[in-house]
């Protein structure tokens, strides 16, 4: 797994796609957090960083897709798979080291927005007049979150030799389970409780738990099994070449 891994991270970044994918993330956030008026911090009465965390689940649904559309579909379309099957190492530690070097990438793009979270505290009336522990909260979410989109992208990679395809498709999946059931919920079939059970299925439900600073193990039960299910479906994917 190491050296799958290994080999993914270097690929990443001697090529220009780890660095477009970070400099993209944060010039995104920058412009929301700072220049654009309606979402400016520079607007607002108090410190926050609720802007960065609100749009980048948007940005993550789209960018993360990108990292990984190549991970499976690059190599069926080159015929590296076949290759990378002989070599004496299991499917199980492909998948891993994909998705490891996947979230790698996503930490780096996260790391350097903490100088926001330093200049947000530094402007604080009295300085540091911020929610420090939701905010932390919120980091948590989005690693978790940035792990559950990557495992989605990984298994839509396995689908196809087409890499325009498998952005798609793990674009499509992403907002699925993430915005889907909160929409679904709206349905007026669901009446009582139920609609919040309906939520309770899709990511933005736990994302925003996680968000409020409280580290709750349900939540983070829910994101391990949503990577969890689609590191299976991966596998389940892969095994179909053997049958």
């Amino acid at each position: 797994m190491l050296s799958i891994f290994l080999k993914e991270v270097n690929t990443f970044f001697s090529s220009l796609i780890g660095y477009i994918v970070i400099g993209v993330f944060l010039v995104a956030l920058g412009l929301v957090l700072f220049v654009f008026p309606d979402t400016s911090l520079l607007q607002y009465d108090y410190a926050t960083l609720d802007q960065l965390f609100d749009i980048a689940p948007m940005i993550f649904a789209f960018l993360i897709p990108a990292i990984t559309m190549r991970s499976f579909a690059e190599e069926q379309q080159t015929g590296t798979i076949e290759l990378l099957a002989t070599k004496p190492v299991s499917d199980l530690a492909i998948v891993l080291g994909k998705f490891f070097a996947c979230l790698t990438l996503v930490a780096f793009a996260i790391l350097p927005t903490l100088l926001y979270y330093y200049t947000v505290y530094q402007l604080g009336a009295p300085k540091g007049n911020l929610d420090s522990g939701a905010i932390m909260g919120s980091y948590f979410g989005l690693i978790f979150l940035g792990g559950a989109f990557a495992a989605i992208g990984i298994f839509a990679s396995s689908l196809t030799n087409n890499q325009i395809v498998a952005f798609i498709v793990a674009t499509f999946l992403c907002f699925l389970i993430h915005w889907g059931f909160d929409l679904f919920s709206r349905l007026p079939v669901f009446i009582g409780k139920s609609d919040v059970l309906v939520q309770m299925l899709g990511m933005e439900y736990h994302y925003n738990s996680i968000s409020r600073g409280i580290i709750d193990s349900r939540d983070i039960i829910y994101f391990l099994s949503v990577i969890a299910i689609f590191m299976i479906l991966t596998l389940t994917s892969l095994e179909k070449r053997k049958w």
